[in-house]
């Protein structure tokens, strides 16, 4: 089961097109609302979490927390559009040594923001992605500079970027001036989350590569988790 962290509203685009690929990648999900988010030994029992758009969220926290379970417990993650902010925030506080980081549209008067606004909204807008060499970001999109579609107006603080990446979230894709469009976690399973909306690509057929490779990781995940539940059960009857 795939969670999928957000407050589904069916006038967001991005949430009916998460329901649509998830449905014809043939994964089962269920929407976990941030303001009700269930507690962390039931995130954990997830085969993948999907931290989703429309921000500020009912319950900041409660997203980080989801966050912060599949960093944690090797759970494949992705984020998109309000997802990567998040994720960033989640991680600049919790490994970065930045406790009191947080987001400008939602916290503008914090001392530390991680997240900040774009010099350009990207706002329905189309733009560039260019892949960074050596990443898993690139082996599942390409090495090819690509377009993607954007609904945001926020984005990682320059300020702050070279400390993530220093400290394991790297930088997966940039766009033509350089500007991070995709981190991805060093050592982990599958945790990766762009700032454009991939969801918004994926023509009947045809999922986005980096939805089609969150998909492989939860496949994978549930897989190597199943085999597990199956010998525990087996050593459990032996018992009895």
């Amino acid at each position: 089961m795939i969670g999928v962290v957000g407050d589904r509203n069916e006038a967001v685009p991005a949430h009916l097109a998460i329901d649509a690929v998830l449905d014809e990648l043939e994964l089962d999900h269920e929407w976990l609302a941030t303001d009700r988010m269930p507690a962390d030994d039931e995130l954990a029992s997830l085969d993948g979490v999907w931290c989703a758009p429309a921000s500020p969220y009912a319950d900041n926290e409660g997203a980080l927390r989801a966050i912060r379970v599949a960093r944690t417990r090797g759970i494949p993650f992705l984020g998109t559009c309000g997802g990567f902010q998040h994720a960033l925030i989640e991680y600049a506080r919790d490994v970065a040594g930045l406790e009191d980081a947080d987001h400008a549209e939602s916290n503008p008067g914090a001392e530390t923001l991680v997240v900040t606004p774009l010099v350009c909204s990207l706002v329905e807008a189309d733009g560039a992605i260019e892949p960074v060499p050596g990443t898993m970001f690139a082996t599942l999109y390409g090495d090819a500079p690509g377009r993607e579609r954007y609904h945001c107006s926020y984005g990682l603080a320059p300020d702050h970027r070279d400390l993530l990446d220093e400290r394991g979230l790297r930088l997966a894709a940039v766009d033509e001036e350089g500007e991070v469009r995709a981190v991805e976690l060093t050592g982990h399973p599958f945790f990766v989350a762009t700032l454009f909306q991939p969801e918004r690509s994926c023509p009947p057929g045809r999922p986005h590569p980096v939805v089609a490779g969150f998909g492989a990781a939860v496949a994978s995940y549930t897989s190597r988790h199943d085999s597990d539940r199956r010998l525990w059960g087996d050593r459990r009857l032996q018992e009895l």
